[in-house]
């Protein structure tokens, strides 16, 4: 690896974005990376499917203005977030990959933190940090999500929760190939990733400070109370299980949780995600 004057390898970032997804959230998150105080020479973006046209209007901009890192790949049809990671994957040209929301904005320091933990670390495959969730349409912040450090407390993690906040995943491209990269998996495919890298044998860690704001709507709510999305909870945690990373107890724990969400009233669901899940 080539270092910078930072004494740092260069990173490719990789995002996604499909047709409803909002311009100036879009904007939002691409400069955030953009403006980090180490930047990326390899920023990949994922069009899933064909975009409005004020997206293409925002995508054309950075095209044009950071044409020597912003390569963006359009797909023809709609595939889902798994399959645009993996054609993303495929071509980022650096061995570390920091993935990013189309929606959400990084803190200025990100990357470089992140990068430097795993280039002092070269046991380690991955790592993420801790999250803020805010408000979209107030701003106010509604929570810090908080994920555990150490390999050792990530693997207990995993085997009910994503132990990474997936906003935050900094991964190494040859061990992500090494396992197949994404499934093809609709929903939870970023839990199925991680568990997999780790019943593979990678590493991981968790920076203990928020490195990403995480933008929260109603949509976010009724996502979780979601038929499909809750049909997919349970299916990934049942293919967990009879891989044998996790027990019958973590798989209906969190389980019957995710089922108490589906059946209670709306107005609820927020207040128990803020209040319990969020801590």
């Amino acid at each position: 690896m080539n270092c910078n004057s930072k004494g740092l390898p260069p990173y490719s970032v990789l995002m996604s974005v499909y047709a409803g997804e909002q311009p100036e959230y879009l904007r939002l998150s691409i400069q955030s990376m953009i403006d980090q105080t180490f930047r990326t020479n390899d920023f990949i973006l994922v069009c899933d499917g064909e975009l409005t046209d004020e997206l293409n209007e925002v995508v054309s901009e950075y095209e044009k203005e950071y044409s020597e890192i912003f390569h963006v790949v359009r797909l023809e049809k709609n595939v889902g977030t798994g399959q645009c990671a993996n054609i993303g994957i495929e071509k980022c040209r650096n061995e570390y990959i920091v993935k990013m929301d189309s929606d959400d904005v990084a803190l200025p320091e990100r990357c470089e933190k992140q990068i430097r933990l795993l280039y002092s670390n070269p046991a380690l495959d991955m790592c993420g940090a801790f999250i803020r969730e805010f408000d979209t349409d107030t701003n106010e912040i509604i929570a810090i999500k908080k994920t555990p450090k150490t390999n050792d407390e990530i693997h207990k993690y995993a085997r009910r929760r994503n132990p990474f906040n997936n906003q935050t995943l900094v991964f190494k491209k040859s061990v992500a190939k090494r396992i197949g990269g994404y499934t093809t998996v609709k929903r939870c495919e970023d839990y199925d990733f991680v568990v997999r890298m780790l019943d593979s044998g990678a590493k991981g860690e968790n920076i203990q400070e928020v490195l990403v704001d995480y933008r929260v709507s109603k949509s976010n709510y009724e996502r979780r109370q979601n038929w499909a999305n809750t049909k997919s909870f349970v299916s990934v945690r049942w293919k967990i299980f009879r891989m044998g990373y996790s027990n019958i107890i973590d798989f209906l724990v969190p389980c019957a949780a995710q089922m108490l969400i589906f059946i209670l009233p709306k107005s609820f669901t927020g207040k128990i995600y803020k209040r319990f899940l969020r801590r």
